[in-house]
C-alpha cells in the first residue's frame, strides 16, 4: 500500500484521517507544520499527501507551490475550511490534484485518495500515448506542454493544459460538467461547483472563445 503524508495541526482531525487512511492499509506519517511538510514530501519519499492549507510556519499554499517549483509530482489534495470557488481554483491553479473542504467525511476522504493514487499510477506507467493533439487551429505538444493556437505559442496552466487535452480528445463530441471534474480534476461530489465554467472561461480566453462550445443544459464542446 501506499506511504501518505498527513500535514495537518489539528490533532483530532489529524488522528480520523490517520486511522481511517490505516484502515485501508496505508502507511501514513503525521506533520503538524509546513515546513515538517514540505521536506516529508520532498525527495520521493511519499506517494501521496493530504495538505491542510492553515498550518503554522508555511501555510500550505505556500507548501504547495515549493514542491511544483521544485518538480515534485506527488499528489496532493488540499484540505481547509475556506470553500470559495476562489480558494478551490487558487489550490488547484498551483497544482493539487483535489480539494475538500472542511468538515468532510473521511470515507470521501478515502475514495478520494484511491483514485489519486490509481491516476498517479496510470499516468507514471504511460497513460495516453498520443504525442501531439491537434484540432481546428490549436496544437498540443504532450511532452513538451506546449500550446500553440494559430501557430502562435500561448501559455495555458497545468490545469487549463489538461483540460484542453480532455476537451480535444474528445473534439466533436460533449462532455458534461460531470465529466470534466471527474477527468480533470476527479472529485466525485460535484455538487453545485462552478469551477469548470471558471477554468472553461479562462481557456476560451486564450485559444479562442469560437473553439468551445456550450451545449446549454449538457456541456462542453470542443469544434473540430
Amino acid at each position: 500500500m501506499a506511504h501518505i503524508l498527513i500535514a495537518e495541526d489539528e490533532e483530532g482531525i489529524a488522528r480520523v484521517v490517520d486511522r481511517g487512511l490505516r484502515a485501508d492499509g496505508h502507511r501514513t506519517t503525521v506533520v503538524t507544520d509546513g515546513i515538517a511538510a514540505l521536506e516529508a514530501a520532498s525527495g520521493g519519499q511519499v506517494d501521496l499527501v493530504v495538505l491542510d492549507v492553515g498550518l503554522p510556519k508555511m501555510d500550505g499554499f505556500t507548501v504547495l507551490r515549493m514542491l511544483r517549483t521544485m518538480d515534485e509530482p506527488v499528489p496532493v489534495i488540499m484540505c481547509t475550511a475556506r470553500d470559495s470557488v476562489e480558494d478551490t481554483v487558487h489550490g488547484l491553479e498551483n497544482g493539487a490534484e483535489d480539494y475538500l473542504a472542511k468538515p468532510f467525511r473521511v470515507e470521501e476522504l478515502r475514495a478520494r485518495v484511491k483514485l489519486r493514487l490509481r491516476q498517479h499510477a496510470e499516468a507514471m506507467a504511460g497513460g495516453r500515448t498520443e504525442d501531439v493533439l491537434e484540432v481546428g487551429g490549436v496544437r498540443l505538444d504532450i511532452p513538451a506542454r506546449t500550446v500553440h493556437v494559430d501557430d502562435e505559442q500561448v501559455e495555458l496552466s497545468a490545469r487549463e493544459f489538461t483540460l484542453a487535452r480532455e476537451l480535444m480528445d474528445h473534439a466533436g463530441q460533449v462532455l458534461s460538467r460531470d465529466q470534466l471534474l471527474d477527468r480533470v480534476w476527479g472529485f466525485e461530489v460535484t455538487g453545485s461547483s462552478n469551477v469548470v465554467d471558471v477554468y472553461i472561461r479562462y481557456l476560451r480566453a486564450k485559444v479562442g472563445a469560437e473553439r468551445i462550445s456550450t451545449v446549454r443544459g449538457v456541456g462542453y464542446r470542443f469544434e473540430r
